[in-house]
């Protein structure tokens, strides 16, 4: 499922690379702002109106917990994945009911379930604000006045737009700097459960099938968005073809790509597979091993467990997935080949040398600089030394009181005003945490940054404060008293904020920074340290790489136009495709599995983990049409992120559903081939099919197909 990544490291010489984000055949994740019209009309005689485009903007949805998705009815229906909806699923579970794993449907309004924390966005605008962010960053500033001058500006422009139209308001950086776009959404909160299958069908073929194709999955979930305690009305959304695709057809994908990398220069991606990548991959080894052992002592350890443990079962396969094709030379040469040709073309022209000349080696030195203090910044900064819900509940309590007492352009990005109301939503979420897991991941983290840094380091010696890992561990989780909702709004001030609203006396409230809650105490004392790696990082990397992967862009402009996107930074992007099978080991693979394929799949295997389908759909087994269309895969261009993107035909019918990538699809965080490069979707007639004959969810077909 995306995101999660896997890749045997011999696939990758067999693809024919692109070294920067130039458009080719299907390649592109595309802003809405700069979609290639043209080169679609050309290649699929298909012309894009701005009528259709803009309401398939407003029908496709972001999921602020790391997805995508789409409106389905005119009454707020949401269209989703199941692993996208795992996050809700375990939130509102309980030891006596794991809807994980048994799924499940709300028949009526009534029973739909709330998320307890879950925040959906629709991008309602984009403008370019780059003349303005750039006219604030003076040539003559240090690294870390630039980072502050940027930040500064970026803030103003967010709560200015926040004031203005009650939107959110995020500027994003595109191109790695070459350009800066105010994106501004609608923001619902009000986001209740209707519909998710059981697990062993949602993912059926675990691990062994992930990133594979032929695939049987039914990875689908609905939600449905309220204002003001009525479901949304709207026109904008995604009818559900009744007749699906057929082979060779063009589909679209409407979605929030996570993350690319096909900009980086060489020296960037040399220190991801020298040190970043590495690193990274040892510290998910260790909680993987660790959630294991934690999920195999029963089944309620296993609930409690199971959304951490599928979380880094994926990323660990993104990151060797990842690894794997940067320590393939074929990759790096074509990249290095690129990369020369395009320095060669700037040192040809003064005004170019001049301009953009220096930004390949001032990259390079921010990134080499960077490896003698990457540890700190991911142990203590980033958080990896203090696996805990707890303790990120602290920091940023902290982090909130003393940002709060700051200018609002002076602040931490993330405790601006503009952002202050989705920080909230998190902050005071009153999802379930478990103090016996608590004290596991802690105890393996403290131990892991001891290991890391060495028992003698000053912050290792202040966190551990005389204990051992186990021991400092057990006295944070059993000490602290912020699993209580009310005290975390207390601290955060919220209660003061509550009653002067409701107009009752104002009382004096506890605040962070006088609290003796020892993971508070714990935040506080390391903070500094935190932040000071953290400006270093800032200033002798991001801001470097801001300006300078700005010129490389600036230089890219100059010679291929309007052909370059930029890469993904989960902002709405749309791709382009079709529906079509592809050569692997010299055998065609057809683009359609059916439902009769996941019988025969979990005989092949004795319907046992993770082959196994439940009772259910074998006692459903002769009432469905076993012929049905049920995965597909198709050239869209797509990344982690993707997961839940609705998938669509030239008349903006919902034709499928984005839920993973085929192996050859992994190294599309630097490369996109077109020849083998598929997306896997599940098709829309199976979702319908499934829906009538296996969940007798007549409600939910009629609303689907009015």
């Amino acid at each position: 499922m995306k995101p999660g990544k896997m890749l045997s490291a011999f696939m990758i010489a067999l693809f024919a690379y692109s070294s920067n984000p130039v458009a080719r055949a299907d390649e592109g994740m595309w802003p809405f702002n700069i979609v290639p019209r043209a080169e679609i009309k050309k290649r699929y005689g298909f012309e894009i109106t701005d009528a259709w485009l803009r309401k398939v903007q407003l029908a496709s949805v972001r999921f602020n917990n790391g997805g995508s998705g789409s409106f389905v009815s005119p009454y707020g229906l949401v269209l989703t994945n199941h692993h996208i909806a795992s996050d809700t699923l375990q939130k509102i579970s309980t030891p006596e009911k794991d809807y994980n794993k048994e799924g499940f449907y709300a028949p009526t309004q009534e029973r739909e379930a709330k998320a307890p924390d879950l925040e959906l966005n629709v991008l309602t605008s984009i403008e370019d604000v780059t003349a303005r962010v750039n006219a604030a960053v003076k040539p003559e500033l240090s690294g870390e006045q630039a980072t502050r001058a940027r930040a500064a500006i970026i803030a103003d422009i967010e709560k200015e737009s926040l004031a203005a139209t009650g939107l959110r308001s995020d500027v994003v950086t595109l191109y790695q700097g070459g350009q800066y776009n105010l994106y501004r959404y609608k923001k619902y909160t009000d986001v209740r459960l209707v519909f998710a299958p059981e697990f062993s069908i949602a993912f059926f073929g675990g691990d062994p099938d992930n990133f594979m194709f032929p695939r049987y999955n039914l990875d689908m979930a609905l939600f449905r968005v309220y204002e003001d305690g009525k479901p949304v009305k709207s026109d904008n959304y995604f009818k559900w073809s009744k007749d699906g695709a057929k082979d060779r057809e063009l589909v679209f994908v409407s979605g929030h790509p996570g993350s690319t990398a096909r900009l980086n220069t060489v020296a960037h991606l040399e220190y991801l597979r020298d040190a970043g990548f590495p690193f990274t991959i040892r510290l998910l080894e260790r909680e993987h091993d660790l959630l294991g052992k934690y999920r195999s002592q029963g089944e309620e350890q296993a609930r409690r467990a199971q959304e951490d443990f599928l979380r880094i079962e994926n990323a660990l396969k993104a990151y060797r997935g990842e690894y794997a094709g940067l320590l393939d030379k074929s990759l790096l040469a074509q990249k290095q080949q690129a990369e020369d040709a395009l320095r060669r073309s700037v040192a040809a022209d003064p005004t170019k040398l001049k301009e953009y000349g220096d930004a390949w080696d001032n990259i390079a030195r921010g990134r080499q600089s960077l490896k003698n203090y990457y540890r700190e910044l991911s142990l203590i900064e980033n958080g990896a030394g203090f696996n805990s819900e707890l303790f990120g509940i602290a920091r940023t309590l902290v982090r909130m009181d003393a940002e709060s007492a700051k200018p609002n352009s002076e602040r931490l990005p993330e405790y601006s005003d503009a952002r202050r109301e989705s920080l909230e939503l998190n902050l005071f979420s009153p999802a379930p945490i478990f103090d016996d897991l608590e004290k596991l991941k802690l105890t393996d983290s403290l131990a892991f940054m001891s290991e890391q840094l060495g028992a003698d380091n000053a912050t290792v010696k202040k966190v551990l404060a005389g204990k051992s890992p186990g021991a400092r561990a057990a006295e944070l989780v059993e000490g602290t008293k912020l699993k209580d909702v009310a005290y975390r709004k207390q601290l955060a001030g919220g209660a003061r904020d509550l009653r002067l609203r409701t107009g009752e006396a104002a009382v004096p409230v506890a605040r962070a920074a006088a609290s003796s809650d020892p993971m508070i105490v714990l935040a506080r004392a390391i903070d500094a340290e935190a932040r000071a790696v953290r400006k270093r990082y800032e200033s002798e990397v991001q801001s470097s790489e801001r300006a300078n992967y700005a010129k490389i862009a600036r230089a890219l402009f100059d010679i291929e136009g309007t052909k370059l996107y930029p890469d993904a930074t989960f902002t709405l992007r749309l791709s382009y495709g079709a529906i079509k099978g592809y050569l692997e080991n010299g055998k065609e693979v057809p683009p359609f599995t059916t439902f009769s394929g996941l019988y025969k799949r979990a005989a092949e295997h004795g319907n046992r983990f993770p082959f196994d389908i439940s009772q259910r759909w074998f006692d459903k087994k002769s009432a469905i049409n076993l012929n049905t269309p049920f995965n597909f895969a198709s050239s869209d261009d797509i990344v982690g992120g993707n997961s839940g993107s609705p998938v669509f035909n030239k008349n903006a019918e919902l034709v499928g559903l984005i839920f993973d990538g085929n192996i050859q699809s992994l190294v599309g965080d630097f490369v996109y081939d077109e020849s083998v490069n598929r997306a896997v979707s599940v098709d829309s007639r199976a979702m319908l099919e499934a829906l009538r004959k296996v969940y007798n969810a007549a409600e939910l077909v009629s609303e689907l197909t009015k």
